[in-house]
Formats: structure tokens, C-alpha cells, sequence
């Protein structure tokens, strides 16, 4: 054995130092790491430890009463967490976006009134270190599932693994960002995170479900079934009818009824929703009664079909809200794993052959603004602004994926003159389509393969028909034929579900808070997993650095900067033709449903509302 010449001191010396910085990476490892009451991905939380309800939540509301929901489409399943039945289960059973989580419930609660912040529901208190390379939950001690089972650390592991094996994305990939997860405590539970997490994944976590290790049968649970899950949500299942309508009725025993977090919200005694066929007779069931809130997205229709008795005679409230949010990305999607849109060449052509001008005008009054990105309305937008100096260095590497005029901000979309066939703007879809190979040939618009171009257009409402109709109209002009195929709501989410289609009517909410939802949206790895949003079958290299950017940025202004930068990858994509979007929202409800006077930041808030003949 080699001595030092030093001896023992030198040793001792060195001891000390590797003790220091073991203490010291201890420390950074472990700053910040103390139990809170709720977790920001930026910043700091809007509210308090001692906060006592959301403060677009009544604490006041009345309890009781009745309230009908009207939804357009059908379901076969009462198990929201199974690839079979992702687009065809019961509405309102888990993180519903209008009606929330009415039956199973995540560790954490997201307030709409901030862009991305949970609060304590089950797990009351979270711990987090400043890397986020760990997160630690402690369950609420008073959380039961509505057999009255009280809910433990066990629970939240058995979930986990449950869905990792029996569910649907995301959940069963969750755990490949674990390195591990342990019960800390009969009430705690500590997940490491491995190399392929970051700075978001643990406020995804967080959101989780909560599912009853002791009620459920690992054998029979993906077997897709109307045989309800025991939850710990404020409702359990009062009657099924499969296809056309679910009913729920409040549990007195609710165990979270005077939590900050839940606290004003879910104040009906009874929700049922009901299932229709198609808009028209789902509007005509809203006009008679039937159910209590009808949310309008179309101007023509509310400013023209608004008119019966029960409108004039003050019955029903015609109400709306300025959008704060960016602008829903809607738009017509191709499917790019199908050879004929896979030359970029050619999607762009078929975007400037789309006449938003005469659409706008001839359906809509001019209603609507043009749709340019994927953020448009907000100040994560690229539209209009320069890449700053961040952005130019997130996307050095792939300079020539990006478009010279989005980089620039001086991209627009092509404006027509409205009559459905711009000379100006046909003659440059042609100079496209001849640069990608294609030929004209007795009135066909001939593929450098030698077939004819055709594009089957998959609709699933008479809204989207006429969209396409007036599309139609003008590919027929170019020799392209558009098949139109109006399917029943099954099929269209059977198909939508494989990527069954060339095209397809899409929408991509936003928030301001994007993140891992991303990824099965437009992320490489969800390419070819059936049940995604990646409904163009996208798999680029430059939109998933950016995903990656963005997740991992630790400022907001940074934040910002990073989603410009992968809104500038998405547009330079040309992966769907974007359509329109409204900077207000209408709600047309009967006028005992009442709504609090504050709107959150994300809109109105249904979970919030109640029935004033409750209060009689």
C-alpha cells in the first residue's frame, strides 16, 4: 500500500473535505424540501397555507338541486383508465374538462385561476427537493374511498403499478420516469425520479388517480365493464343507462366537503348527463328542457337560434367570457404517416388552398379570426414577434427545419379575396404542387406516382361537413378530389384511436402552462401508439428538443421564450390547417343555475355552479 508522505493529516484532511461536499450536495439535493401545502411549476403559489376556498369557488352556495348536462356521442364504459374505452366512457367520471373529477380523484387539485398550480386533496401535504428529482406525498388522513376504506400509501403504489400494466397512456408510462417509489409511511409516499424526468413530471404525478387496492380485481380490471369502481370522489353512480345517460348522486359522507380546495364546488345533490346523436337534436333537447347548460361555439348560431320562447321570457340567460387563455389550436390535421402528405410541399399547398376568407364570410358573418399558431392570444405565441436571442439559440441545431419568415415573425397565412377562387393564390398552391412532382393531366391533379390526388376528409358534425364542403369546393378547382365521410361518433373515435383516416378535424387546447401533455400530442414517442392526440403521426427531432426545453426551464420568462420557440417548430411543420378560433365563450343556462361572480383565468367552472331553487 502506497503512504502518503503526509500521513495521517492529509487523510484526515481529505476525509474532511469529502465530508464537506457530501453535506453539501446533501443539502442541495434536499433544499427547498419541506412539506407545503400545494406546488407551482413556476414561481410561487397564488395562495396561502392558510387559504380557506379558491377564490373563483362560492363558499356559500347552496347545496342541493338538480343538474343535466347535454353531450353529443354515446359510451360503452364506466372505466375511464383503459385504452378501449379512452374517447367512449361516461363523462364526468375523471378529470373531465367541464365537469371535473366526480368520482375518482387525483393526490393533487389544479386551480384554474393560476397557469399551472396544485393544491392538497388527497395527499395534503407535498414535499419536493429544488432539482425535482424527488417528490414526496402525505395523504390526508380523513381521505376514504366511499366504502368508507380510508385511503393509504399502499393505494397510491398499487395504482400505479395497476395502470402501468393494465391501462392507457399516459398512465401506463408513468412509471418508466421512476427509478423508484416507496412507502415512507403509512401515509407516505416518496417517488425518485430517473434521467428521463423533468422539471414538470412530478406536477403530472401529482395529478394521478387514486384507485382501491382492496376493491379491485387485477384479472378483470381492463376487461371493458359498466360494473362502476369504488372512488373517493364527491359523487358515486346512481344509474347506468349505457349510450344515453349517466346519473350521479351527491355522497353526504363525502370526506373532503370542507377542504380549501373542494369548498364551493360540486354543489348539486344530483348531475345527470345526457348522450344525443348529433348537435341539432342535442340543441333541440336544450330548447325543451331536457338539460340546463348549453356552451356555444358557433357565432351563427348564437346569434340567430337563440330566439325561442324560453330566451325571450328570461328562462334561459344567454352569458359569456372574455378568453384569457391562449386560443384552442383547431384546425384540419393530416395524417403524415400516409405517403401522400408526406412532402411538407405538399401540406403547405393544401393550406394556401384553404379559402378562410370566403368560409368566415359565407358560414359565419365573419365571426371568427384566423388561427396562425398554436398559442395564439397569449404571450407564449411566436405570431408577430422576432425569435429573440433564447429562441435562436434553442433552435441553432435545426435552422433548416424552421421557416426564415416564423423565425422572423413575419409569417402569415394567405388571405384570399373571399371569392373562393383568388387567381393569385390558386397560382401559387400550383408552383407547390409542381415543385413536389405533381402534374395536371385532364382535369386531375396527377402524384409523381401516377395516381390521381384523393384525400378522404373524416367529419364527425354537420359544422365540420360544411367546412369541408366549402374545401371541397375548391380542390375540385385544382383536379383533387375530397371524399367527405360523415361517421357515426364510434367509428370516428375506433378510427381516430388507429389513425384511420387522411384527414381529420383536431383541436388542441392550450393553457399556459404546456408540458407533458405535449408529447402525446406531437412528440415522436407517440407516433405510433395507438389512443394519442398525435393524430398527424408526427416524429420530429426539433419539436421534441423543444418539448424537452420547455420542461425543463426554471423561469417564466424563460418558459415563455422556450414555447415561442416550439410553437415556431410546430407551424414550420405545416401539420394541419389551422381554422379559427373566438375571443369570447357562450354559455346559454337556465336561469335557476347560478354561477360565482369571479371567472377564473381558464373560463367558467361548472364544478362551481349551483341550483337556486336549492336555497327554498
Amino acid at each position: 500500500m502506497a503512504i502518503n508522505k503526509f500521513g495521517n493529516r492529509t487523510q484526515c484532511c481529505i476525509g474532511a473535505i469529502l465530508g464537506a461536499l457530501c453535506i453539501l450536495a446533501t443539502q442541495s439535493t434536499n433544499a427547498m424540501a419541506e412539506p407545503k401545502h400545494g406546488i407551482s411549476m413556476h414561481g410561487d403559489l397564488a395562495l396561502p397555507a392558510d387559504y380557506t376556498h379558491f377564490p373563483y369557488a362560492n363558499p356559500n352556495a347552496p347545496q342541493g338541486g338538480k343538474f343535466a348536462f347535454g353531450v353529443k356521442g354515446t359510451f360503452d364504459s364506466i372505466n375511464p383508465f383503459l385504452l378501449k374505452s379512452m374517447r367512449s366512457h361516461a363523462r364526468g367520471l375523471w378529470s373531465d374538462s367541464e365537469l371535473g373529477s366526480m368520482v375518482y380523484e387525483p393526490l393533487m387539485i389544479r386551480s384554474r385561476d393560476e397557469p399551472f398550480s396544485l393544491y392538497g386533496l388527497v395527499a395534503e401535504k407535498v414535499e419536493m427537493n429544488e432539482e425535482r428529482t424527488w417528490i414526496e406525498f402525505t395523504l390526508n388522513p380523513n381521505a376514504k374511498f366511499s366504502d368508507g376504506h380510508p385511503i393509504t400509501a399502499d393505494d397510491v403504489i398499487f395504482t400505479f403499478d395497476l395502470l402501468t400494466k393494465k391501462g392507457r397512456p399516459p398512465y401506463s408510462s408513468r412509471m418508466k420516469r421512476f427509478e423508484k417509489i416507496e412507502k415512507t409511511g403509512d401515509l407516505k409516499v416518496k417517488i425518485t425520479f430517473n434521467e428521463k424526468s423533468n422539471r414538470e413530471y412530478p406536477l403530472i404525478v401529482a395529478l394521478s388517480p387514486v384507485l382501491p387496492k382492496h376493491a379491485i380485481n387485477i384479472e378483470t380490471f381492463d376487461k371493458n365493464s359498466l360494473e362502476p369502481i369504488i372512488g373517493s370522489g364527491p359523487y358515486r353512480i346512481k344509474e347506468v343507462k349505457p349510450g344515453t345517460s349517466i346519473t350521479y348522486e351527491k355522497r353526504e359522507d363525502y370526506w373532503a366537503k370542507d377542504l380549501p380546495s373542494r369548498v364551493g364546488f360540486y354543489n348539486f345533490k344530483e348531475i345527470k348527463v345526457e348522450y344525443f346523436l348529433n348537435e341539432s337534436s342535442r340543441f333541440e333537447a336544450f330548447k325543451k328542457g331536457i338539460f340546463d347548460i348549453n356552451p356555444e361555439g358557433n357565432p351563427e348560431n348564437w346569434r340567430i337560434n337563440y330566439d325561442f320562447n324560453a330566451v325571450e321570457s328570461g328562462d334561459i340567460i344567454k352569458d359569456h367570457y372574455e378568453v384569457k387563455t391562449p386560443a384552442t389550436a383547431l384546425g384540419m390535421s393530416f395524417n403524415i404517416r400516409r405517403e401522400k402528405f408526406s412532402d411538407i410541399r405538399v401540406r403547405q399547398a393544401l393550406t394556401y388552398a384553404f379559402d378562410f376568407e370566403w368560409m368566415n364570410k359565407n358560414l359565419y358573418s365573419n365571426a371568427y379570426t384566423r388561427t396562425t399558431g398554436f398559442y395564439d392570444g397569449s404571450n407564449l405565441s411566436a405570431v408577430g414577434q422576432p425569435a429573440n436571442e433564447k429562441e435562436q439559440e434553442l433552435l441553432a441545431s435545426f435552422e433548416d427545419q424552421i421557416n426564415p419568415d416564423i423565425m422572423a415573425g413575419t409569417y402569415q397565412l394567405p388571405k384570399t379575396n373571399g371569392s373562393g377562387q383568388d387567381r393569385k393564390v390558386l397560382k401559387k398552391v400550383f408552383s407547390l404542387f409542381k415543385e413536389a412532382g405533381y402534374k395536371s393531366k385532364s382535369g386531375k391533379l396527377i402524384a409523381p406516382n401516377g395516381e390521381p390526388l384523393t384525400i378522404e376528409m373524416m367529419c364527425q358534425t354537420l359544422n365540420q361537413e360544411r367546412i369541408a364542403l366549402g374545401y371541397q369546393r375548391t380542390l375540385k378547382k385544382l383536379g383533387i378530389e375530397l371524399i367527405l365521410r360523415t361517421i357515426d361518433d364510434a367509428q370516428y373515435q375506433k378510427r381516430s384511436q388507429t389513425y384511420d383516416y387522411d384527414m381529420k378535424f383536431s383541436a388542441y387546447s392550450a393553457s399556459l402552462s404546456p408540458g407533458a401533455e405535449q408529447v402525446w400530442r406531437w412528440g415522436s414517442r407517440s407516433k405510433d401508439v395507438e389512443g394519442t392526440f398525435n393524430f398527424s403521426g408526427v416524429a420530429n427531432p426539433a419539436v421534441d428538443a423543444m418539448i424537452d426545453a420547455m420542461l425543463n426551464e426554471r423561469t417564466r420568462e424563460n418558459f415563455v421564450y422556450a414555447v415561442r420557440a416550439y410553437d415556431r417548430a410546430l407551424m414550420s411543420g405545416q401539420y394541419m390547417i389551422p381554422l379559427y378560433h373566438l375571443k369570447n365563450r357562450w354559455v346559454a343556462r337556465r336561469n335557476y343555475i347560478e354561477r360565482p361572480e369571479q371567472t377564473p383565468l381558464y373560463g367558467f367552472q361548472y364544478q362551481t355552479w349551483w341550483d337556486k331553487r336549492a336555497e327554498k
